[in-house]
């Protein structure tokens, strides 16, 4: 996720260089061959670039609302991943007795895991569950390694652990229902984050709106003619620069989970959720918290 404060200028620059390198060849092409056929062309009003510059400025509002009701969506989801972790190991503690702290942990540890699991698994990662035998048991690591979704074996796992304290009568019909509920609600979040992953936003609106800058880039490069050059092509460059970046912030912010800086930051959460897990425990070695990688966290 960008930090508000510290966003460099390069950031914006990197993620439009190779638009507006096309946006500068396409302006000095059309500018100077409007210049020689200036018999030959008709003139053109700057009505029309203006009139195309408004339609961008609506398609672009569109694909900027939509794209960050996504980003918004994912975002809720994991907050709602974060109350639902903690309030499992709370629900645990309160059902279970003393004699119990194993099994708390062992869950605690596996909802850990989980939450790492699921941001990396968002991300595209083909193995989730490396570099996370701390938190799981070999026994729990053979099971899960069975499954393609290593996230729903864990929780598969949570609730079969429920059920056997069920079966010993370690905790009553009344707390079972209550971490059933938590559990479900933690299926419900991991199947709305799979969603938004693998629903694609339509590549033809993107093809299309860049379409339609280029064409604005050309007739207004077309308009401007009679124009000073020192003045036209920078001149082309700001305006187009302002129409791409939004687009591409757009285009970032429609995928939140695509291991880009705009991304939700799954890993930061990850690491908040096992703070606050393992100091419910009262454990004393406590993770450090990330910190910020330069402007932004992931």
């Amino acid at each position: 996720m960008i930090l508000e404060s510290k966003l460099p200028f390069k950031y914006l620059i990197g993620i439009v260089k190779y638009e507006l390198a096309i946006v500068l060849m396409v302006g000095i092409i059309t500018h100077f061959s409007a210049i020689r056929l200036t018999e030959f062309l008709p003139v053109m009003p700057l009505a029309i670039p203006a009139f195309l510059g408004t339609s961008i400025s609506v398609l672009l509002s569109f694909k900027m609302n939509q794209s960050y009701d996504r980003w918004w969506e994912a975002r809720k989801i994991w907050g709602a991943i974060v109350n639902d972790s903690r309030s499992l190991v709370i629900q645990l503690q309160s059902f279970l007795s003393f004699e119990h702290t194993d099994i708390i942990k062992r869950i605690s540890y596996r909802q850990i895991a989980w939450c790492y699991s699921l941001g990396r698994s968002l991300r595209g990662s083909p193995r989730p569950i490396d570099h996370l035998d701390h938190l799981i048991t070999t026994t729990d690591d053979a099971q899960i390694s069975k499954h393609n979704n290593c996230n729903l074996a864990m929780l598969q796992l949570t609730a079969a652990d429920i059920r056997e304290l069920r079966l010993n009568n370690a905790i009553d019909m009344h707390g079972q229902i209550h971490l059933q509920e938590t559990i479900i609600r933690l299926t419900d979040s991991m199947g709305g984050a799979e969603r938004i992953s693998k629903t694609v936003f339509p590549s033809t609106y993107r093809l299309i709106l860049h379409f339609i800058i280029y064409l604005f880039v050309i007739t207004l490069a077309i308009s401007l003619k009679g124009t000073n050059n020192v003045f036209v092509i920078p001149l082309l460059l700001l305006i187009s620069a302002g129409f791409f970046c939004i687009e591409k912030i757009a285009f970032h912010l429609q995928d939140p989970f695509r291991n880009l800086p705009s991304d939700i930051p799954v890993t930061d959460i990850a690491r908040t959720i096992e703070v606050n897990i393992r100091q419910l425990l009262s454990e004393e070695i406590i993770p450090a918290e990330s910190k910020p990688n330069d402007y932004f966290v992931m």
